[in-house]
């Protein structure tokens, strides 16, 4: 019952550290701004690279795997997100920034596929569980990084974001220290025999089922954040803003929570995904066209299901691949999911930059909710 208990500890802790130092950025965004003379093009990139490399460097992530072992990949993902977030804090020229946040995405981007691995060595028994545990520590990151470093953490620091980046760095290094001197020996080394498969097998239907679906769900969740703003404004709805997009991002928690105790079961459900599905499409048509208040309600229902839409199809690749390929599936539905979450939100903009009708913004992104419903219908979840 202990190493249960530690091992959960270490993955709600990993977790934690997979987006804290990625939403420590948008909050002191002017700092950054006014100090390093960035463009408004270049906050844009700055923004966008964590994504990229979330997609870039999947494959490389899953090599290491393949190389290592689970355990010491993700204590490599860990140290590399940890020192390169830490430099940031050093950049005086706006070209060290961006090749320090490209380092850090790409040590978030080795640990995306190596932990659902680590929850497939952990717990075979309860998988589901095991995905939701990170899943509920990803989602407390980015609130503790978003609502505490601008209003708190800031200040503390003399105005410094350097300091900030620092700061954020050190529950990182942290995790990876912790993963290092309690992670379970058996998992951390890799079994002996023929090398282990890494590179993606790209003509196996199931990956670029499972990439699409999280393609889908990830842009659902980009996009309406970034485009939601703006939407409100132009439709003459400015004082909705702050409490739409606080509405869809809290209720991501109490959805992760609820997902601990029925995990294990809505993941071997169809039902579960085609039900996210048209469940995300009716609340985006609330947002887009209900009165009055009622676009926090249907945001605050979009950001509960798409929280556990994200938690239930992280646990598709240990629970449809056998353990020893569960790295390099992930590593492809990754690289095809974070493809989609950069290039559909950008078709979203254009779209309403050629027509200047606003609306138009997200229909590209309320398809995602039907392609989901779609691929759903024929996933095997039989095993």
């Amino acid at each position: 019952m202990v190493a249960v208990t530690i091992r959960l500890i270490l993955l709600w802790l990993s977790g934690i550290v997979l987006r804290i130092t990625v939403l420590a950025v948008p909050p002191v965004i002017p700092l950054i701004h006014r100090d390093l003379h960035l463009s408004q093009a270049g906050v844009g990139l700055l923004t966008a690279l964590p994504s990229l490399l979330f997609a870039a460097a999947a494959v490389p992530g899953s090599l290491l795997v393949a190389k290592l072992g689970p355990v010491r990949a993700l204590v490599t993902g860990l140290l590399i997100t940890s020192f390169a977030s830490a430099l940031r804090g050093a950049a005086t020229h706006a070209q060290i920034l961006y090749g320090a946040t490209f380092f850090m995405g790409a040590g978030i981007a080795v640990m995306q596929p190596t932990l659902p691995r680590v929850v497939r060595d952990w717990l075979p028994e309860r998988i589901g569980f095991g995905t939701a545990v990170y899943s509920n520590g990803l989602l407390v990151g980015e609130l503790l990084s978003v609502s505490l470093t601008g209003p708190y953490l800031v200040p503390l620091l003399g105005g410094s974001w350097r300091l900030a980046m620092v700061f954020w760095a050190l529950p990182v290094l942290a995790a990876a220290l912790l993963v290092t001197f309690l992670a379970p020996r058996q998992a951390g080394a890799r079994t002996s025999g023929a090398p282990a498969a890494w590179w993606p097998d790209w003509k196996n239907p199931l990956i670029w089922r499972l990439g699409f679906i999280l393609g889908c769900v990830n842009t659902l969740y980009f996009g309406t954040n970034f485009f939601l703003p703006d939407y409100l404004h132009h439709t003459g709805r400015p004082e909705m803003v702050d409490r739409a997009l606080t509405a869809l991002n809290l209720y991501q928690l109490p959805s992760s929570i609820l997902l601990l105790l029925f995990a294990g079961k809505l993941t071997r459900w169809n039902v579960s995904y085609i039900a996210s599905g048209m469940l995300l499409f009716a609340s985006l048509l609330g947002i887009v066209f209900a009165p009055g208040g009622w676009i926090i309600f249907f945001t605050g229902i979009f950001g509960f299901v798409n929280a556990a839409a994200f938690i239930l199809i992280l646990a598709l690749p240990p629970l449809l691949t056998e353990p020893q390929d569960v790295h390099r599936v992930s590593a492809g539905m990754f690289t095809i999911s974070y493809s989609c979450a950069v290039a559909i939100p950008i078709v979203s903009g254009f779209l309403w930059d050629v027509t200047r009708v606003p609306l138009l913004v997200f229909l590209p992104i309320g398809l995602c909710a039907l392609v989901i419903i779609a691929l759903s219908l024929k996933l095997r979840l039989a095993r």
